[in-house]
């Protein structure tokens, strides 16, 4: 059960509109729990503090990674959406108390993704780009198939979420291709 002063603080560091959103990827997580055989507390905690490190207001984003030691990669410190996951991580730690491996690394990977995800990472995954609140191309496929097969949904939303980057003409992590092959791999030798 997460206590009442993790919704506060939560809801007062990354602001209110970020705030419902982390509700509804909280509850969608919880859902895909059940779904998969995943304990829902985990997943309800994954869930809510995944975008901790998107913090509100004028925050420097690469002073407070650096204040906590991070040491970003270049495609990282080139692109401002990829920071807040690797700060989560940190935050949840120090901020939150969170000292399960698995919960830490569903926040920090929920962007780009990773090779050899664990099933909380993928749940995490999807739940970000199927909770409610979000409407793009692609977004009623994903909603499908999350109920499916995890890893049929985590392959097509990374296609989908690849799509639009390079469309954006931004950066490509190359944890996201990792996670894409080892997925295509994994696949291929069912």
């Amino acid at each position: 059960m997460i206590e009442n002063w993790v919704y506060e603080k939560l809801k007062k560091d990354i602001g209110v509109k970020r705030y419902n959103h982390s509700l509804g990827v909280m509850h969608e997580s919880k859902k895909l729990a059940k779904q998969y055989g995943y304990p829902i507390e985990k997943a309800e905690v994954a869930g809510l503090l995944h975008d901790c490190g998107k913090l509100k207001g004028e925050i420097n984003l690469l002073k407070m990674a650096n204040a906590f030691g991070i040491i970003l990669d270049n495609v990282t410190k080139n692109n401002r959406e990829l920071i807040h996951s690797v700060l989560g991580e940190i935050i949840a730690q120090e901020e939150y108390n969170i000292a399960d491996r698995d919960i830490l690394k569903a926040i920090r990977f929920h962007t780009t993704g990773r090779e050899n995800m664990g099933l909380l990472e993928k749940i995490v995954y999807v739940a970000d780009l199927i909770e409610p609140s979000r409407n793009f191309e692609g977004v009623e496929k994903i909603r499908d198939l999350a109920y499916v097969n995890i890893d049929q949904c985590l392959l097509y939303a990374i296609d989908n979420t690849l799509k639009f980057i390079i469309s954006r003409e931004k950066l490509i992590h190359l944890d996201s291709i990792k996670a894409r092959n080892q997925i295509l791999i994994q696949k291929n030798m069912e």
